[in-house]
């Protein structure tokens, strides 16, 4: 009963079955368009969004000038994932993403919670994105003297919250924020129906319902428009590098990390939610022309490219204006607006609309190449798993998609969806790693060249990181160890989160130990170490919302899944 459960599919198995569909289903599948420079296009278009646009400026603010060593770091620890993901869609150049690869490594329920997962980090997300398009779409508008009823641009908790909240405040005779203010006049103006206040997020619903057609319509448009949009954001950063290397004032950078390397990690986490996006490419792997030698490519390069524009940003921004000044959600129109460059400024905000919208694209159609994967293996309804006629596209698993993001975008409130999209992404990431050191070596007669991770032998390699690691913990934050190990009074939420980290470090341990004396590669066992770590350091309510989420999911499993498998019926 038990390997019931933990079922798998062999790389070469997988390969045969979609080679089958294709000739069973001649010119109704997927159409092959993308190329390098779009994977790469995507791969950007995913990962520069909104996020760097207000990300910069609260990691400056916390690490002045030395937060470019941060952005650094980062992109280093989202390589070793990014490289396990690559030689995942090398060998298995199914769109299935995370799922499938699970799928190979640890078995059916896996691949599944996997699948689960990345519905957390596509559509889940989306809705995210589609309330943030709507914020900055609304204050674009505002900017051009077009004012939005407050109740037609708000979700209803955020209205319902911002309303009690700020009649407290004046209560006790206190000034509103804008923000509160919003809220309190979107709560009283909106009309009521039968006896319930109307209040919903109409631009998110309206640019869900938008690019849910483009990518309906098919992947060749999509690709065009996300070219474009990511031609204009690209353009933009670039004339903000240009442009602000002007007006730089070296006395800004120095002293170059005023608040040591506590402030330059104080936005660790924040900084590498900048560059998530990548492992959204492998969605597409059934429409390259060339996935074996193009998806690793891709993943690497858009890193490297993204990489690069963060530094540099990062260098004009702290060098155009004084660190202590950055903590604000618009850094990068900010600081032109202080150097007097208001078109700039304007364009800057044009841009993250324009930035946002691309990762809204790419997200789209990542999560209807996922259903259509499971439904392809049973444990989702075969409807899922249809391909239009006319315009290749998984369009039934489209427009579910587009439900599932429309609907809640409308009512639901920002924190609600961001913060199980940031655990179910780092789930993803680790399980990816993970699934490296199990994945079996395909038997290909064929003569296709697979990309491998590197291998650095970790009896080499891990020891020496850890002790440095170790060393730089207990010399940077000396009053963070002895917390750990005190074990004295705490309130409880600060206690939860060390019983976390309590736990990484006995993690941490025992998987180093084990990669040692099985001499795993070290480059996936550093991409589990260190998505587990990121995950250690969410709230812990997010770890409710994660187990809960996992938990509904294993019960449409085991309540349609487990028994109409494909794997389960051969």
């Amino acid at each position: 009963m038990l390997n019931n459960f933990f079922r798998k599919k062999s790389v070469n198995q997988i390969l045969r079955e979609v080679e089958a569909q294709e000739g069973i289903n001649a010119g109704a599948g997927l159409a092959k368009h993308l190329g390098l420079r779009d994977l790469v296009s995507f791969g950007v278009a995913a990962i520069v969004g909104a996020g760097i646009f207000a990300t910069i400026g609260k990691a400056s603010y916390e690490g002045g000038p030395a937060v470019v060593f941060l952005f650094l770091f980062t992109a280093l620890a989202c390589v070793f994932s990014a490289l396990c993901y690559a030689q995942f869609a090398s060998t298995v150049p199914i769109s299935g993403s995370a799922y499938t690869y699970a799928y190979t490594s640890f078995g059916e329920v896996i691949a599944w919670v996997l699948g689960w997962a990345l519905v957390m980090e596509y559509a889940i997300g989306n809705i995210a994105v589609a309330i943030s398009w709507s914020e900055y779409f609304t204050q674009l508008l505002s900017g051009m003297g077009i004012h939005l009823p407050a109740y037609l641009t708000m979700d209803y908790l955020s209205a319902s919250r911002g309303y009690d909240e700020a009649m407290a405040i004046l209560a006790k005779g206190e000034a509103l924020k804008p923000a509160l203010l919003t809220a309190k006049l979107a709560w009283e103006n909106a009309f009521e129906l039968a006896g319930f206040k109307v209040i919903a997020d109409l631009p998110a619903l309206l640019i869900t319902i938008a690019i849910t057609t483009l990518v309906f319509v098919g992947v060749k448009e999509s690709r065009n428009a996300g070219n474009v949009m990511v031609i204009i954001k690209m353009a933009v950063v670039l004339m903000v590098i240009v442009v602000g290397a002007f007006y730089i004032t070296p006395a800004n950078w120095s002293p170059f990390a005023p608040n040591g390397a506590e402030g330059v990690l104080k936005s660790v986490s924040a900084v590498f939610f900048a560059y998530i996006g990548f492992d959204a490419i492998s969605t597409t792997a059934e429409e390259c022309k060339n996935p074996q030698r193009d998806m690793p490519k891709a993943m690497i390069y858009s890193l490297l490219i993204c990489t690069v524009l963060y530094v540099l940003l990062a260098l004009i921004l702290t060098g155009m204006v004084n660190y202590s000044e950055m903590n604000v959600e618009d850094p990068l129109a900010m600081v032109f607006d202080r150097v007097d460059l208001d078109i700039i400024a304007g364009i800057i905000s044009v841009s993250a609309v324009v930035a946002i919208t691309s990762v809204f694209l790419v997200f789209q159609m990542g999560q209807p190449r996922i259903l259509m994967t499971m439904s392809r293996d049973g444990l989702l309804p075969s409807a899922f798993g249809k391909i239009h006629p006319k315009f290749k596209t998984p369009y039934i698993s489209t427009i579910a998609t587009g439900f599932l993001v429309a609907v809640p975008a409308l009512f639901m409130n920002m924190t609600e969806v961001t913060d199980l999209t940031s655990i179910g992404t780092l789930f993803a990431f680790a399980m990816v790693s993970a699934g490296v050191l199990r994945m079996p070596t395909p038997v290909d007669t064929e003569g296709r060249k697979h990309f491998k991770v590197p291998y650095y032998d970790s009896r080499f390699v891990l020891p020496v990181l850890l002790v440095l690691v170790l060393g730089f913990i207990i010399y940077y934050f000396p009053e963070g160890v002895q917390e750990l190990i005190s074990f004295g009074t705490v309130d409880a939420e600060l206690a939860a989160k060390l019983n976390l980290r309590r736990l990484f470090l006995l993690f941490m341990l025992g998987m180093s130990v084990y990669a040692i004396m099985k001499r795993w590669s070290v480059i996936p066992v550093l991409g589990v170490l260190v998505n587990v770590y990121l995950m250690t350091e969410l709230n812990v309510s997010n770890w409710y919302g994660f187990g809960f989420w996992m938990l509904a999911g294993l019960v449409i499993y085991f309540g349609y899944g487990f028994q109409n498998s494909k794997l389960k019926k051969a």
